[in-house]
């Protein structure tokens, strides 16, 4: 892969950073209600705090991403992670630990926009899909490292779940010292600075046979564009079919579940009979079958392309989710452990492997960083407000309507991939969004 392979791997770090901090309340959730003694509803309010945050982060990550740029973006995202792992590991009560979790949010948030972002602008077309992917596995791997450090620190006594949280340090400091040796995105460089000679010199090292005419491709995106857009032009309608594409692609990401069962996977186990080790087991599992068909579909993308993986994805979850409502229903809890990782399986390997490809692809280079907020905030918001609601729902509703209620939303997912998701594998940027911004028009 070169130096956009480097480059990238780097960048897909806060990734990882984004799959620990959302896998590692998992294990902590319920120690964290019991020590302070939380209501269901504050309780609820504790674990969502990150994901409120990741609201704000997602929303807002494009305004830095835009003025300051790519790489300074992603290095305050590494300060974000850092700082929050130290603070949730030392909290002294419920709002000192929100506050800890809200800051952790917000670098996941800023990460889902900027690195997306960056790795579509350094990646050569031909490997933009896999490279961009890797920010994905990335997520999978850090949720499966936290799910396996939950696991070995779960007996390590009653402040185990301060351990676990305090363990995203390391990563957070390595990501952070590995961000000062990127180079910024040329696009951003060419676009929002006019800085042509800096541009070509990373894009030689890019592509050298390709450098001229992706030079020339970007600077007519930006004579058409001019510089980076206010939201007032973003919303103006000639951004309407990526916009529809980017807030639905998210909108059913988490209206499959994902997040709240990854959330709250130890609790769901358990209401099926499993006890509380088991259950933490379980979930390292669920790491390993997300990382397994991530991979597939990391290599998978840039061959059969995003509307296929999208079309797996979407039966796989209509038939994992309905076999999990049909387990909890018949009380054959036997069935929820494989039909979960089945669930796990699909998501990877298609929802998983395309959302952040994709909304990275959809919009011109002046409008990306906005695109990628509207996404990711789109995205986290749907994510915040579940995680918010399930200690309730778990409480008081049966599990077969959560898990119809999810595979009904897959079944309008099905339709929507079908009807209306535009197909990017192997074209520019630049081709991708005059096509989008025509058809608008």
């Amino acid at each position: 892969m070169g130096k956009s392979g480097s480059w990238a791997a780097i960048a897909a770090l806060a990734g990882f950073l984004f799959g620990f901090d959302t896998a590692v309340i998992s294990g902590a959730e319920q120690a964290v209600q019991a020590v302070w003694n939380m209501s269901d509803a504050l309780h609820g309010l504790a674990i969502s705090a990150a994901l409120w945050g990741t609201v704000i982060g997602a929303l807002a990550g494009g305004w830095p991403a835009d003025r300051y740029g790519r790489k300074r973006t992603l290095i305050w995202i590494g300060v974000l992670y850092a700082v929050s792992a130290a603070a949730s590991a030392f909290a002294q009560d419920p709002y000192t630990f929100m506050l800890a979790r809200f800051i952790g949010g917000l670098g996941v948030g800023a990460s889902s926009v900027a690195a997306p972002a960056y790795i579509a602008e350094i990646a050569p077309r031909e490997q933009r899909g896999r490279l961009v992917a890797l920010f994905q596995t990335m997520i999978v791997t850090g949720i499966l490292v936290a799910f396996f450090s939950n696991y070995l620190l779960g007996d390590s006594g009653p402040d185990g779940w301060r351990w676990m949280l305090g363990a995203e340090l390391i990563p957070a400091i390595a990501y952070l010292l590995a961000t000062f040796v990127i180079p910024e995105s040329p696009r951003w460089l060419l676009i929002e600075q006019g800085r042509d000679i800096d541009a070509r010199v990373i894009l030689t090292k890019i592509d050298p046979v390709r450098v001229n005419e992706v030079m020339a491709a970007i600077h007519k995106e930006a004579a058409e564009e001019a510089r980076s857009l206010s939201w007032g032009q973003f919303f103006n309608g000639h951004l309407r079919r990526p916009i529809m594409l980017a807030f639905l692609i998210a909108f059913f990401n988490q209206l499959s579940g994902i997040n709240a069962i990854i959330y709250f996977a130890p609790r769901i186990f358990e209401l099926s009979g499993a006890g509380n080790s088991v259950a933490l087991l379980a979930t390292v599992g669920i790491g390993v079958i997300n990382l397994i068909f991530t991979l597939g579909g990391l290599m998978l993308i840039d061959r059969s392309g995003r509307k296929f993986l999208m079309y797996i994805g979407s039966v796989g979850y209509i038939i994992s989710l309905g076999m999990t409502a049909y387990g909890f229903a018949s009380g054959q809890f036997g069935l929820v452990l494989p039909f979960i990782l089945a669930f796990i399986a699909a998501h990877a390997i298609g929802q998983g492997a395309v959302i952040w490809v994709y909304i990275s692809e959809i919009f011109p280079s002046a409008a990306r960083a906005k695109g990628q907020s509207l996404g990711a905030g789109t995205h986290w918001v749907f994510a915040a407000a579940l995680t918010l609601v399930m200690p309730v729902v778990l409480s008081s509703v049966e599990p077969v309507t959560i898990f119809l209620l999810f595979a009904g939303m897959m079944v309008l997912q099905l339709v929507w991939v079908h009807v209306a998701m535009v197909e990017t594998r192997g074209r520019t940027l630049e081709d991708i969004s005059a096509e989008m911004v025509r058809k608008d028009g």
